[in-house]
């Protein structure tokens, strides 16, 4: 009553007097019923001023605030209810003190007293109303306030600040999409409640944004929330990693190449996720969607485009941002840490993805995949999603990828390892690129395998500086020399350390070496692949790599489909080059005697093979050697050599053909191939004309005319000499064992 007389009277002193001493000496007392009263007092006071009461509303809503805090609960109650009449009678002209109201009821909100929470409830829809009605809301001055109460671990304050952000959200004349970055971290951490009530809010909430961002794409800062979501799909709880993944799917498909400068930590966050079994089927599907969609956002123009470019460009996260998961935050300073981390790299970007220059930052994408492929615990599809990657880098921005091939070579060739076929393929794929790009064609022809990179070392090959080296001036048509016109400086770098591999790992070489390569000659020129591998092998220091290399090679030869073309070229030796790959591959082959012979027979130099096997009796005749003589048997019976047999009908043109199986069989003891062999020859028409001498006229012989400029005597001396070679370290190794032998018995 006295507050509306002095109201009449228009006497504003009084009014504030009236609120001072209310405040003062009774709202503000020390004892709990005089506060009681002074509660009441102002309420009354607003009540009794009306529309006016915006003009005191700080007098009056400051001692209402600091009663919240009342050790009282009876109390708070009774602050709760003054305040919901001051604003009730204000309305709108609480909003300039919106925040202090929010800050306070926000603390309301946990209070452990039901009948206190129930009084904020009510509170806190009058103050929804409010805002809702309102058009003067002061968005910009409430955001801070709620990035700082978001991060509340106190489930309640947690569900009061859900409830005001989709309050927030549903009003037209507010944009909280523009502010989304300063809240999105807190929101994600929100989603992990254990309150299922909670999680659920949270995801409407985000779903209300993401529908809100797919409507407005181009008011969107996507630069500012990715590292965020980077972040978020790396976390522990399923939920919040589906739905960060789901984001960043939207993000990559909606902002397109904004988002390359964070390729890198999307990686990090992307590619592990592609091995996930069934149980987390969801998220792996998502996560293959991302990794797709930003693969093609990599474009031939990147390899093109001047590095000078990204000083505009925002930093990508640091290697320990980007490369480690950062655990779920446990409290709410931890994730204002992350979120302040992820803003200040991103806050140049502006808002539009359409005014953006982006240049691909190859360095922090190659050196996450780099990490994927040395992590030997992850799975086999994010193993493949990594080669797939390097192999899509090396088409579309082949120059920039040839900087990091040096770096990339030795994890690429210990991949060759893995236990997975799917993986192989993919790895000899990426190699056969890197073998074949013109981008990494140096301007000498073997420069990356000169110097240290082929220097031998333990259980390394040991070749020539430059293949050139291989070939002797006076040696015409013999050059060993690999010709590879449609490969590149790194193709011989790659037969060398793919033979050290082999030599290193002999179980590789036995399990997987002839998948290896048949699959590349698939993917690269069969012709090329021989003739280098033959050409390195021919200066091997381990004999006995050399051979065994010799017969895998010699078995995928003459057994592969992959290699129809180049066994009908070696069949005929119609021309120079042909006869120079024979040379190239027989002086290799010496290093076994057997896969000699059928180089031979695969060739028609049946006199040459007849030469060799006259040879035969001076070397060691060992059970090994015997074995390959048998195979060698089982060999002519296959269709490979159905040309040859066919040739024993014409016996007065080919009678070295007959006497060399004829040698054959007198080195085999009376073993199956013995019986087949003679049952073979037995089936020769007119035994009596393959007697011959060594004055048979030129033109007899088609094949021998046809590599006329082949010089045999000197291929059967390098027989000769590198079976000598062989038979030396044969008697060092069982004087090795020996002397072992004899230190074990002392």
């Amino acid at each position: 009553r006295l507050v509306r007389e002095f109201v009449a009277q228009n006497n504003t002193s009084q009014i504030k007097h009236v609120i001072q001493i209310l405040s003062q000496e009774f709202a503000l007392s020390q004892h709990p019923h005089s506060r009681k009263g002074g509660l009441i007092g102002l309420a009354a006071c607003s009540i009794a001023l009306g529309k006016d009461s915006g003009l005191y509303l700080k007098e009056l809503i400051e001692p209402v605030l600091t009663c919240f805090n009342d050790a009282d609960s009876r109390l708070r109650y009774y602050a709760c209810e003054a305040l919901y009449n001051i604003v009730k009678v204000a309305r709108g002209s609480v909003l300039p003190h919106f925040n202090v109201l929010f800050d306070g009821l926000s603390k309301l909100a946990a209070d452990p007293d039901p009948n206190v929470k129930s009084g904020s409830e009510l509170l806190d829809r009058l103050l929804k109303d409010i805002v809702t009605e309102s058009n003067q809301f002061d968005l910009v001055g409430f955001i801070p306030l709620l990035r700082e109460r978001i991060y509340s671990n106190n489930q309640y304050a947690r569900q009061f600040i859900i409830s005001w952000i989709l309050v927030l959200e549903s009003v037209p004349d507010i944009n909280l999409l523009d502010y989304l970055p300063e809240i999105l971290d807190g929101l994600f951490q929100i989603l992990g409640d254990n309150s299922k009530e909670i999680r659920k809010m949270c995801e409407v909430a985000l779903g209300e944004f993401l529908k809100e961002i797919k409507k407005n794409p181009s008011s969107v800062k996507f630069a500012e929330m990715a590292n965020i979501l980077v972040i978020h799909c790396q976390a522990a709880d399923d939920l919040i990693q589906l739905t960060a993944m789901c984001w960043m799917r939207e993000f990559i498909q909606l902002a397109g190449r904004v988002m390359l400068p964070y390729s890198s930590g999307i990686l990090t966050a992307v590619l592990p996720c592609l091995s996930y079994d069934d149980r987390k089927k969801n998220i792996k599907e998502v996560a293959n969607v991302c990794n797709q969609s930003l693969m093609k956002l990599v474009i031939p123009e990147d390899d093109e485009m001047d590095e000078a470019k990204q000083s505009n460009i925002p930093a990508e996260p640091t290697s320990e941002e980007s490369l480690s998961k950062p655990e779920a935050a446990s409290s709410g300073d931890r994730g204002r840490n992350e979120l302040d981390i992820a803003l200040n790299q991103t806050l140049s970007f502006p808002c539009s993805c359409e005014r953006i220059q982006v240049t691909l930052n190859l360095d922090g994408i190659v050196q996450v995949l780099d990490c994927h492929l040395h992590d030997t615990s992850i799975g086999m599809m994010t193993r493949i999603a990594v080669l797939k990657w390097l192999y899509h880098l090396y088409i579309k921005t082949p120059r920039k990828m040839f900087r990091h091939t040096d770096s990339l070579f030795p994890i690429l060739l210990r991949t060759l390892s893995d236990e997975s076929d799917e993986v192989i393929l993919k790895d000899l794929e990426l190699l056969a690129e890197i073998a074949s790009s013109p981008a990494g064609q140096t301007e000498e022809g073997h420069g990356p395998s000169d110097g240290s990179d082929v220097r031998p070392g333990p259980a390394e090959l040991h070749v020539p500086a430059r293949a050139g080296q291989l070939s002797s001036p006076g040696m015409k048509g013999l050059e060993c020399s690999p010709s590879t016109p449609t490969m590149n400086s790194y193709f011989y770098k790659f037969m060398i350390n793919l033979l050290k591999r082999f030599s290193s790992e002999r179980k590789l070489l036995e399990t997987r070496g002839a998948f290896i390569i048949r699959q590349l000659c698939l993917l690269l020129n069969a012709e090329n692949i021989f003739h280098s591998m033959a050409d390195i092998l021919l200066r091997e220091e381990d004999l006995k790599f050399a051979s065994t290399m010799v017969h895998t090679l010699n078995t995928i030869l003459l057994t592969s489909s992959e290699l129809f073309q180049l066994r009908n070229q070696l069949k005929d030796l119609k021309t120079p080059e042909s006869r120079n790959l024979f040379c190239c591959l027989y002086r290799s082959w010496c290093h076994n005697p057997v896969t000699t012979v059928s180089l031979c027979f695969l060739t028609q130099n049946y006199k040459h093979a007849y030469d060799l096997i006259q040879k035969f009796g001076d070397l060691e005749v060992t059970v090994d050697f015997l074995t390959e003589v048998d195979k060698l048997v089982q060999l002519i019976e296959c269709p490979i050599f159905t040309y040859l047999r066919l040739q024993l009908l014409d016996v007065k043109n080919n009678p070295y053909l007959i006497k060399a199986l004829y040698g054959l069989l007198m080195l085999l003891p009376q073993s199956s191939a013995f019986q087949l062999l003679s049952h073979r020859l037995q089936c020769v028409p007119n035994p009596e004309l393959m007697q011959t001498t060594d004055n048979t006229k030129p033109g007899t012989s088609y094949k021998r005319t046809a590599a006329s400029n082949i010089d045999y005597t000197e291929l059967l001396q390098h027989f000769e000499k590198v079976q000598n070679k062989h038979l030396e370290a044969r008697h060092q190794r069982a004087g090795r064992a020996e002397q072992l032998d004899r230190r074990v018995v002392l």
